[in-house]
């Protein structure tokens, strides 16, 4: 035993968390493959209910329509199916989630949209705590989201 508290900060120059990968039998790799084949992203959001990316794509549809209440419900759906994807991968709430992982594009791609559309009806606060989010989980996903 080393007698360091597991509860606590880890001690300076300790690694920090693993990044965390959605498994290659998550719902989000048929999603990408059915949208790249012409599927309609409602179709797919009824068919995988568990899709990160299917909703993320509802929210961008929304919001581009300028339907931000929609949006955010979309995002919000994605975000914490995300979020039950990442638990279940091992996720325990903290350290990076990869852009460059293909599946873990799908939620970080509802996170952006959640933010985007929380800043859009006036939801400053969680707007702020989606964007720290998102860029603690990965830099890249903030640059490559941004440029749209």
């Amino acid at each position: 035993m080393s007698g360091h508290n597991l509860l606590s900060t880890p001690p300076a120059g300790a690694p920090g968390p693993q990044p965390t990968y959605l498994p290659d039998d998550h719902p989000d790799a048929d999603v990408v493959r059915e949208l790249e084949a012409g599927e309609e992203a409602l179709d797919l959001a009824a068919k995988y209910p568990a899709s990160c990316l299917a909703w993320a794509v509802l929210a961008d549809e929304a919001y581009d329509e300028g339907r931000q209440v929609d949006s955010y419900a979309y995002a919000r759906v994605g975000y914490h199916r995300g979020l039950d994807a990442l638990r279940a991968a091992g996720w325990r709430g903290a350290g990076p989630i990869p852009w460059s992982h293909k599946l873990n594009r799908g939620f970080l791609r509802a996170l952006f949209a959640l933010g985007r559309a929380a800043s859009a009806i006036g939801e400053g606060e969680e707007a702020a705590r989606v964007d720290k989010f998102l860029r603690e989980s990965d830099p890249d996903a903030v640059r490559a989201l941004d440029q749209g």
